[in-house]
């Protein structure tokens, strides 16, 4: 059996077992590409919040505002400020930090070891997408913000401008797979493609990925075929 019939079996393979698991979302959109794509720097992603207008006064005070810490990318930044969040049977995590600039809804995104922590299963989310998710507890310097709903666990995605896409070969909601090498290196899949044209080149992983394939911030991966 040659080896491009090979290759073409597996991936129909595993595109019909991830369709009957419906693990996949978007099967149809996959991409797989071949070895010698450039490299996309990885950003790993600790525990964060995105605060509203009216959280941001109950936990800080009234009027108050996020202090720039660190800028990242698409006009968003690391602030300063820090809250604590807390789920099931008071456990609590002591530091999250805010990003800004502030949003329309409050979200708070952990790692599945946050999520332990905390007593809560929290579901695998695109960032925005909060309805049915965990509840949780905030708590900062001024006071307390119980939501019903707003914790999640980030799904793995790349950021990318339309010349990135291009270059690629890819589209915007594509869902690709992905190579990081190293003594601890695999293969990630259901990789999702965010295109905008305030975005960066980086992919974007939680911190549980990272230490399961040994990878810092700054590491390389590409983009990959089975």
């Amino acid at each position: 059996m040659d080896e491009q019939l090979i290759r073409d079996i597996t991936i129909r393979v595993l595109r019909e077992t991830a369709q009957a698991k419906d693990m996949v979302p978007h099967a149809a959109n996959h991409i797989f590409r071949e070895p010698g794509e450039p490299a996309i720097p990885i950003g790993v992603s600790a525990r964060h919040v995105h605060l509203c207008r009216e959280h941001m006064d109950i936990l800080f005070g009234a009027g108050s505002e996020l202090s720039f810490y660190k800028e990242l990318m698409g006009g968003q930044f690391a602030s300063a400020e820090i809250v604590a969040i807390v789920g099931r049977h008071d456990n609590a995590i002591l530091k999250a930090r805010v990003l800004g600039p502030l949003r329309t809804a409050t979200q708070a995104e952990v790692s599945g070891a946050d999520s332990r922590n905390l007593g809560l299963l929290v579901p695998l989310r695109d960032s925005g997408d909060i309805t049915g998710s965990a509840p949780i507890t905030l708590i900062g310097p001024s006071g307390a913000v119980y939501l019903n709903e707003g914790c999640i666990l980030a799904r793995r995605h790349i950021h990318m401008s339309p010349a990135d896409a291009m270059r690629f070969g890819v589209k915007d909601e594509d869902i690709v797979c992905v190579r990081v090498d190293g003594p601890k290196g695999g293969i990630f899949s259901d990789v999702l493609v965010r295109v905008n044209s305030a975005f960066s080149l980086e992919m974007h992983i939680d911190t549980d990925e990272a230490n399961a394939f040994g990878i810092l911030t700054g590491d390389n991966a590409r983009i990959y075929i089975i």
